[in-house]
């Protein structure tokens, strides 16, 4: 399957029209699209903390993360984004029959991974880890995101607009479900020794 990224940020309903029109089983490559973008974030955030690093408002002093607490870190942030993706998919799929609509579990997948394409290239500030301009850059990635989503489920669902709302309301809730277990989880691991480790 071939996808334009950029497509999902200057012509979204063409690119959601595009994968409307491929059949269920086309759909079953999607699996490759989040997993070889969510790479993009996580080298940029681990190069940003081990060879950039950061300061705290008037500080000069840099702070940066041992290689191998940023490994860490970051591979759990991979495997984050891909299970949150593979979750929000198979929601997407399971909901469907209640909205009138035919799916498969790589359709729901593809159409939650294409629908994170901002979050995916928002990541890439991790080059340059500036709290102001990341989370500047991240709040419109998730509203970039959202409105992707509201847009794509009833285009590439085939449903009419108004179920396509409530369609994509009820997928807003389960994103927002996964967050919450995400930050529950992020609170375990760091007791179990994902601790960020800083440079002395």
């Amino acid at each position: 399957m071939i996808v334009n990224p950029a497509g999902f940020l200057f012509s979204p309903h063409k690119q959601w029209q595009q994968l409307s029109s491929l059949s269920t089983n086309q759909f079953s490559t999607a699996i490759i699209y989040p997993m070889l973008f969510a790479l993009l974030p996580c080298y940029a955030w681990y190069y940003g903390v081990t060879e950039i690093g950061w300061s705290i408002g008037d500080h000069v002093e840099i702070t940066r993360l041992t290689t191998d607490s940023a490994l860490r870190l970051v591979a759990a942030f991979y495997c984050a984004m891909v299970f949150s993706l593979v979750a929000i998919g198979y929601a997407i799929h399971w909901m469907a029959e209640t909205y009138g609509s035919e799916s498969s579990i790589s359709k729901g997948i593809a159409v939650a991974s294409f629908s994170a394409t901002p979050l995916f290239l928002a990541g890439l500030s991790g080059f340059s880890p500036l709290l102001w301009l990341d989370l500047s850059v991240s709040i419109v990635a998730v509203f970039w995101a959202v409105y992707l989503m509201y847009i794509g489920i009833p285009i590439v669902m085939r449903i009419p607009e108004e179920r396509g709302f409530l369609y994509a309301s009820a997928i807003i809730g389960v994103c927002m479900v996964i967050l919450m277990a995400l930050m529950g989880t992020s609170v375990i691991l760091w007791d179990m020794g994902f601790m960020p480790v800083f440079v002395d």
